[in-house]
């Protein structure tokens, strides 16, 4: 029983004078209690035992009429109130969101769980590492009827990486919902389990806008049970090409359906897909100062492309790091670069688009457990790698423009989380500092080598 659920049956109990039960031991038969500490009965009331001694034939006294004991206001004034508490979730996500060991909703999630628990259709801008996974996956939780073994929420991400998470995502959310299953679909992954997972029935499919098309165009995956469908990273997937698979899953949907849309931006594409296919939505814009996360420190340090692993091995040695992101332009300079920091005893991999897909998710799982520290991928091999413990992001090469170098050191200081954040830079390639600078609208310090 919760506190508020003992204050409010202590509260009933007084709220009538003439209700007061009057308690008293019996006089015939000795009453042994047994305790060190005063404990607190079940109407919120302290009673105070004492230790073995018989309690003999002692008159009817009343019991007090108290509000709030004293131990109890005590507990509260320890443990405040949970945040989330206020949104109107059910009690099964709330018991998930207090085992994960949130407390307070970010600001995208207070802001976004109440109109979608209202039915409401949401254009939402933030940035990466918001929170907004929340915001969506535990108001399209609360609406789903799990006696009904069929799709009712659609996740569209743009990459498999992502796909996964935010499937881990609504499980962990959805961990106290009996029954509930979620499945993650996407390209590169064999075709046979996705059909025996769809034919047993699930409840939410996150998946990437081609192999979703794909899935429907066999029927494989059906759309007449959906209630809720989320377009996430929806900038990103216009980036990558989607915006055809994207528009024919739109149109298939149910007359009566519930679309949330989140973007980092908001260009005029965006504004196109909302306009056409949402009903009234409340736009929430969650508004930065800076294009990146404040908690992630950036800093560049002048080196010659011949002297960059040398550099990279003395900084990994300088700075306390925990788990590391290095980002290289091309596929062919990641092994290589795995291998250099392999020879000096780091835990390392190598992630590019060359690497089959289960092993892929095992890279980063094993970088998710610390079996491996160090990753050193590709800009699309990382799209969406959303890892708590990466404190350090590198770019070994430079970004080939300012949406690649924003993307890149979003893997870092997430959720409020500190991070770092380092850039090689040529000795003949400083300018372009500034249009780094002018993206993140931040200043990107001068760093010595160590």
């Amino acid at each position: 029983m919760s506190f508020t659920d003992l204050n409010s049956e202590t509260n009933d109990e007084v709220s009538s004078e003439s209700s007061h039960n009057e308690v008293a031991a019996s006089a015939e038969t000795p009453v042994v209690v047994i305790a060190e500490t005063p404990v607190i009965a079940a109407v919120g009331t302290p009673v105070v035992a004492i230790v073995e001694t018989p309690i003999v034939a002692i008159e009817k006294t009343p019991m007090a009429a108290v509000s709030e004991t004293p131990a109890i206001a005590a507990v509260k004034a320890v443990v405040p109130e949970n945040g989330f508490s206020k949104l109107g979730l059910i009690a099964p996500l709330m018991k998930a969101i207090e085992d994960s060991g949130y407390t307070t909703p970010t600001p995208i999630q207070e802001q976004t769980i109440l109109h979608l628990l209202e039915g409401r259709d949401v254009l939402g801008q933030a940035q990466t590492g918001s929170g907004k996974t929340g915001a969506f996956a535990l108001p399209m939780l609360q609406r789903i009827d799990v006696s009904v073994r069929r799709p009712q929420v659609l996740v569209l991400v743009p990459t498999r990486e992502l796909a996964i998470q935010v499937a881990a995502a609504f499980e962990r959310y959805a961990a106290a919902m009996k029954g509930l299953n979620v499945l993650a679909i996407y390209g590169g992954a064999a075709y046979q389990p996705q059909f025996a997972q769809l034919k047993r029935g699930v409840h939410v499919v996150v998946g990437t806008p081609g192999r979703v098309m794909d899935h429907m165009n066999r029927g494989s995956l059906q759309l007449d049970a959906l209630k809720g469908l989320v377009l996430d990273e929806a900038d990103e997937m216009l980036n990558m090409g989607f915006a055809e698979s994207v528009e024919w899953v739109l149109t298939q949907l149910p007359a009566e359906r519930q679309i949330a849309l989140f973007s980092a931006t908001i260009p005029p594409a965006i504004r196109s897909i909302a306009q056409k296919h949402q009903n009234n939505p409340a736009e929430i814009t969650i508004r930065n100062k800076t294009a990146t996360a404040d908690t992630i420190r950036q800093r560049f340090v002048v080196v010659g492309n011949h002297q960059k692993e040398a550099a990279l091995g003395r900084i990994l040695e300088a700075e306390t790091i925990d788990g590391v992101i290095i980002f290289t332009k091309m596929k062919c300079t990641s092994e290589p670069l795995a291998d250099f920091l392999s020879r000096r005893g780091y835990k390392v991999a190598a992630l590019n688009g060359d690497i089959a897909q289960p092993q892929r998710e095992r890279i980063i799982e094993q970088l998710k457990s610390g079996k491996l520290d160090i990753i050193v991928a590709t800009d699309v091999a990382a799209r969406g790698l959303d890892v708590q413990r990466i404190s350090h992001v590198i770019n070994y090469d430079f970004p080939g423009d300012n949406e690649s170098y924003v993307h890149r050191i979003g893997r870092t200081g997430r959720a409020g989380r500190s991070g770092e954040a380092i850039l090689f830079v040529h000795p003949k390639a400083q300018r372009g500092l500034k249009s780094l600078e002018y993206a993140t609208r931040q200043k990107i310090e001068p760093m010595e080598l160590p």
